[in-house]
Parts: structure tokens; C-alpha cells; sequence
């Protein structure tokens, strides 16, 4: 048994997947205004609150996917299959740029990149049958790790982890932890996972560098990822992963107190009393983060216990306003956009990401510049929207906004048909 759809829940997740494409789709990432911006290194900013929100929205959601906790072989393995494929679909952005075949240059080699895109797409998102999805996910994802660390020059320095390689980990561990256990049990589990790591981060020696510290590239989860990840980490940092292992743990946390907010929505109480329970839960985790910065910085890179805790507040505050304004006070006018934007979550995530890669592909002569080459996508910025602006950073906005519109017309049709992408 499935539940009804929590249109609250759906609308929080458009607002979180709508906020990611803004984020990571400026027209000019030299002219960006700061809250569109990671925090530089410990801090927290709007936009370091779309992964943890993420992650909260799943563990709420995994409540009613899964009402009846009903534990067997058959859902062990569509637990595991879907994590399989989750975190398929987030490799496959970390292979796309590094595709080569037959010495294929320019519009066939992309043509050739797209294909596979589709297939890929298409394999992991597609609605198989159990032993179907089963030998796609594993064959996909071997085939992966066979590319990165069997010795092909073209993929030797592919990154292994990504955002959707996070969140499929957690999935898969917090959904065994709701079918296996009590909400006291897995707030306890929760409890350790913090406490745990903030005892490593800041008590165990650095092997080669020295003392405990939070610093950039010298703390323990980056001397981890320079361990087990060696030369498949974000070309960005190189020497340490922000979805680095060690840094995953903290994040099980995050899973967990969506975890408990979803079981809380289905307490059989008044929905106001539901409303109020979720409010006062948020408002306690954001003061116990912010506590605990005082010791232990919010840090999205490190994913800190005090990260966890006040992303985890700002998200179940966010979320009690959203439900008692839409599933309380009955209040849906002007939540449409945001829900079409919820409910297919992952075919935004998968090919919003893939497309500007495609259009930077596509290179010909600079108007302004003949003897230097301009790709697509910094043509359409450059002469269709950049002229129209006197502020930059304006300028920068709209670029992502028209994105934003573009991607709004498609879920919107995508919507309009009952047309889903789930993995």
C-alpha cells in the first residue's frame, strides 16, 4: 500500500530542485550574487541548503513510499536496485565529458555523447521488470568501475563520488533503518552518527599533517579521500572530495531526521498538533546547531554535526509552514509551478546538468572575436542576454531564470501528460 501524495512535500521539493538549477546554471559564473554562492568554507548559505534539503526530503518521503514496514528479500533488493540505479545516473555526469569513440571529434562525437545519455537515461530510469532493472543497474555500474580503474587513459581520473551518489547511499541505509527499527532507535543511531564523528574530526591525529583541525585539505576526511580516492576525486579541489567518504557518515544524519519528521506526519493527531510538532522539532535542531558551531563549524564541505542539525531545522520549519499553508489552511493558489517541479525530481537532476555540457560542445567562430572560437552556450548568453543588462550579476540571474523557464515549459507538459521519471 502506497500512500496519498503529501502536495506540501511535492511543493518543498520543487522549491529545492527549482533553487539547484538557479544555483548551478548562471549565465556568468564570474558574476554571481553571494547568496547563489557556496559558503567559501565554514558558514552556511541558501544555496548550501539545497543538498541537505535534499536528503530531508527523501527521508520524509521513504515514510509513504513505505507505509506498511514490511521487510523481505523482494524489498531488500528494490531498496538496494534503487540505490544501484540512483547512483548510476550521478556517475554517469562525472563519465560525459570524458566519452570518447573511435576519435569521433565535435557534433558526432557529441552526437554520439547524447546517444549514450539516452541510454543511459533511459536504462536507469526506465519501468523494467525487477530482473530487468537488476542487470542494468549492477551491469551499468560495473561497466563504470571497470572504465575508471581498469587502466583507460580516458577515464583514469573520472570523480567517483557526486551529489546523487550521496543521496543513493543514504537512501539505501536509511531505508533499511525505518524498516528494521523504531523512531526511538533511529534517533539514537542518529545520535552516534553526530556525536561520532564530531569525536573523529576533532580528536584523531591527521596521519602526515598532525594535530586535529577543520581546515581545508589538512583535516581527516580530506586525508581519507586522498586515501581511497586517489585521482577519482572533484577536479575543483583535487586532493579532497566535498561528497568525500568520511564526510557521507554525517550526511546518514540528515537522512534520519527526515526520517523522523516523515513518521511524525503520520502520527494520528489534529493536523494542526502535526504542525506544531514539526515547528518546535525544527526550532530545537537550529539551536542545537548553532550550539554546537561554537565548536564544531556548520560546514556543508565537511557536512559538520552542526550542519546537519541547523540544515536539518531550517528544512523541517520550511516544511511545517509549507504544510499547514497548503494541508492545513487548504491554500494551494500559486503552488502549481513548484509542484510540477516536485513530482519529476530526478529527470530535471539527470539531464539539467548534461545539457550545458552538450551546448559548450558546440563551437564555432566569435562574432566579435574571428580568430577565437565561442561555444553555444556562452553565445546565447553573451549576444542574447548580457546586451539587455547594465549589472552583470543581473545579467548572470537572468541567464539561469531563462533556464529555469525553459525547464518549466517541459515539466509542465511532462505534468500535463502524467508523464513520471522515477528510478
Amino acid at each position: 500500500m502506497v500512500r496519498e501524495r503529501l502536495i506540501s512535500l511535492d511543493v518543498f521539493r520543487g522549491l529545492t530542485i527549482l533553487l539547484m538549477t538557479v544555483v548551478n546554471n548562471p549565465g556568468d559564473w564570474g558574476n554571481v550574487y553571494a547568496p547563489l554562492l557556496h559558503a567559501s568554507w565554514h558558514g552556511c548559505t541558501p544555496t548550501d541548503l539545497v543538498f541537505p534539503f535534499f536528503i530531508f526530503i527523501m527521508g520524509v518521503a521513504i515514510s509513504f513510499a513505505m507505509p506498511t514496514k514490511t521487510y523481505d528479500s523482494a524489498t531488500f533488493n528494490k531498496i538496494l536496485v534503487r540505490s544501484v540505479r540512483m547512483f548510476g545516473l550521478g556517475l554517469f555526469f562525472n563519465f560525459f565529458s570524458k566519452i570518447q569513440l573511435f576519435g569521433l571529434e565535435g557534433a558526432a562525437l557529441l552526437a554520439v555523447r547524447m546517444a549514450i545519455t539516452i541510454g543511459i537515461g533511459y536504462a536507469l530510469m526506465g519501468n523494467f521488470s525487477s530482473k530487468i532493472k537488476n542487470i542494468l543497474a549492477f551491469g551499468i555500474l560495473t561497466l563504470y568501475f571497470v572504465l575508471a580503474y581498469g587502466g583507460f587513459q580516458d577515464y583514469q581520473h573520472v570523480r567517483i563520488p557526486g551529489v546523487l551518489q550521496r543521496i543513493a547511499v543514504v537512501y539505501f541505509i536509511i531505508s533499511l533503518l525505518y524498516l528494521k527499527t523504531s523512531i526511538r532507535t533511529q534517533i539514537g543511531v542518529g545520535s552516534v552518527i553526530l556525536l561520532g564523528y564530531w569525536a573523529m574530526m576533532t580528536l584523531i591525529p591527521v596521519p602526515g599533517i598532525g594535530a586535529p583541525n577543520l581546515e581545508i585539505g589538512t583535516n581527516l576526511a580530506s586525508w581519507l579521500d586522498s586515501i581511497l580516492l586517489k585521482n577519482h576525486m572533484y577536479r575543483g579541489t583535487k586532493t579532497w572530495d566535498p561528497e568525500g567518504i568520511l564526510s557521507t557518515v554525517p550526511s546518514v544524519a540528515t537522512g534520519i531526521v527526515g526520517l523522523v519528521i516523515g513518521q511524525i506526519l503520520h502520527l494520528s493527531v489534529p493536523k494542526i498538533e502535526i504542525t506544531k510538532k514539526l515547528m518546535l522539532s525544527g526550532v530545537a535542531l537550529i539551536i542545537v546547531g548553532l550550539i554546537w558551531n561554537i565548536v564544531f563549524p556548520i560546514n556543508k564541505s565537511l557536512w559538520t554535526s552542526s550542519f546537519v542539525l541547523y540544515t536539518g531545522g531550517l528544512a523541517a520549519t520550511t516544511l511545517a509552514v509549507l504544510y499547514y499553508i497548503i494541508d492545513v489552511a487548504d491554500i494551494k493558489k500559486g503552488s502549481k509551478l513548484f509542484l510540477i517541479w516536485g513530482v519529476n525530481p530526478m529527470i530535471v537532476f539527470f539531464f539539467s546538468q548534461i545539457i550545458p555540457q552538450a551546448l559548450v560542445m558546440i563551437e564555432f567562430q566569435d562574432p566579435k572575436n574571428p580568430l577565437e572560437q565561442i561555444n553555444l552556450l556562452s553565445y546565447f548568453y553573451t549576444f542574447g542576454i548580457a546586451p539587455f543588462f547594465s549589472n552583470p550579476m543581473a545579467a548572470s540571474l537572468a541567464g539561469a531564470l531563462i533556464y529555469v523557464a525553459i525547464w518549466t515549459f517541459i515539466l509542465w507538459l511532462f505534468y500535463k501528460n502524467k508523464l513520471l521519471f522515477k528510478v
